[in-house]
């Protein structure tokens, strides 16, 4: 049997998908943003800052730049081929199916742990605005053990809520999904707008300097800090992009709607990144964002002394979080049931609805186990997991294109990424810097992680697989 099979790109554009197509450009391009936008400005901000200071808008321009390069790359195989699976499926095609396998368990990683992680984001900006309108939750259900020290906690409550909620509607099917999520950004969008609006003028450019008290990489305190290592955190924030091309047999006309709206997420999530980078550390000096760590953006709020705008903010944060989990929980149904349909995972994770056209039994399942790894499980010392699996998929489907264009150039190609070798490699160069700014204790993990993996593969996978059937 061999490891290294590959998918046909023809047999898998021929092949009938029982899900429903109903997603336009800026369909995607909403999905995109919701699962850029959140996390990345209402709570990673503080730590950015604290990290590298008034640079932090450099930092997210690198980040946005090594997904940049990595989303031209994207848009290529999405346009190549427009079929769920995202970095699986591409990996299947161009580097056959223990890639396939590894790119897809580690997907399966990113989406659990993003979720679960944003997910306890979300229950501070929610317990905060509660106890604003005099409803308090115990402490004891706001956080797993051992969250804060000194703090007794037991469960998260409204970590493990919103995620069951979020499971249900995506499990409602793909309509029910595009609407919320459409809704849910457009708030969002207004709230930061409003933000800038209302801050832009208390900018003091005194608290711009020194721009890189730390430089490019340096060491504060006995830890890393500096621009590349801020790079490194908030690198975060852009996870769940690459989700959109999961999207692929449920859009219409695919290999040209999917291209423009993982672009153009990119770009407009960005440009708002760095224009809320440079107005928060301008408004406030960044050691002040000690004192803010979990919410920053009241720190602009108090120096200014906008008060009024706190709960119109928490409302935004609240949902602009809430479109990261659903897109990432999406995201994560979507890679089981391409995994499941090729025999890598059981046939119970493929099973589509015939009322909703979903994946409803993989979605519940992944959907209740991150529920319950969001309520129990003390997310600080596994977040980082997300990034390093994240940035192996971006390595991935970045060299899968130079191996595309050298082996099979008379593949049509809606989209094609300019400026090829050099895009590719850019975007592998840019991961692998990342990577190298992430503590060993992820490396670790990491190992562990892809271990237990390589198990199932050789233990059930490999067997199953419908290429070692057909062969």
């Amino acid at each position: 049997m061999d490891i290294f099979r590959k998918k046909d790109v023809n047999d898998l554009l021929n092949r009938q998908s029982p899900l429903k197509r109903t997603l336009h450009t800026w369909d995607l391009t909403f999905l995109g943003i919701g699962a850029i936008i959140g996390t990345g400005i209402f709570v990673l901000t503080g730590k950015g800052a604290l990290t590298t200071g008034p640079s932090l808008a450099l930092s997210f321009l690198i980040a946005a730049i090594c997904c940049g390069f990595a989303g031209l790359c994207y848009a290529e195989f999405a346009s190549m081929a427009p079929v769920a699976g995202s970095a699986y499926t591409y990996s299947y095609i161009s580097f056959g199916e223990i890639v396939a396998f590894i790119i897809g368990w580690d997907l399966l990683l990113e989406y659990a742990l993003g979720a679960a992680t944003v997910a306890a984001g979300w229950s501070g900006y929610f317990v905060n605005l509660m106890g604003n309108l005099g409803i308090h939750i115990p402490t004891a259900l706001t956080a797993a053990a051992g969250t804060t020290p000194g703090v007794h906690t037991i469960f998260n409550l409204p970590a493990f809520v919103i995620v069951l909620l979020i499971t249900c509607i995506i499990a409602m099917g793909i309509n029910q999904t595009k609407h919320v999520n459409d809704t849910m950004v457009i708030i969002k969008l207004g709230v930061i707008i409003l933000f800038i609006v209302c801050t832009v003028w208390f900018v003091k450019t005194r608290n711009w300097h020194p721009f890189t008290p730390y430089g490019w990489y340096s060491f504060h305190k006995g830890t890393s800090a500096g621009v590349i290592p801020a790079a490194s955190i908030v690198f975060f924030s852009f996870i769940g992009f690459d989700s959109v091309s999961s999207s692929a047999e449920e859009t219409v006309n695919p290999s040209k709607t999917l291209p423009r709206g993982i672009l153009l997420s990119l770009l407009i999530s960005t440009v708002l990144y760095i224009t809320m980078t440079l107005i928060m550390t301008g408004v406030v000096k960044y050691t002040v964002f000690a004192k803010y760590l979990d919410a920053p953006i009241l720190a602009v709020l108090h120096q200014t002394g906008q008060t009024w705008l706190s709960i119109i903010v928490s409302i935004g944060a609240i949902l602009g979080m809430t479109t990261v989990i659903l897109v990432q929980l999406y995201g994560q149904s979507r890679i089981t049931y391409s995994m499941s349909r090729d025999g890598l995972f059981p046939k119970f994770f493929g099973d589509v609805s015939l009322q909703h056209q979903t994946p409803y039994k993989g979605t519940w399942f992944f959907g209740i186990v991150t529920a319950v790894t969001a309520g129990f499980i003390n997310l600080n010392i596994l977040s980082e997991l997300v990034n390093i699996g994240t940035l192996t998929a971006f390595i991935l489907v970045s060299a899968g294109v130079l191996w595309m264009r050298h082996k099979h150039p008379e593949i049509h190609r809606g989209f094609k990424a300019p400026g090829v070798p050099f895009t590719p490699i850019i975007a592998i160069a840019f991961c692998l810097m990342l990577i190298a700014g992430l503590n060993w204790e992820t490396w670790l993990r990491f190992v562990v992680w892809f271990a237990i993996g390589m198990c199932i593969y050789f233990g059930y996978a490999k067997k199953h697989s419908h290429l070692n059937k057909a062969n």
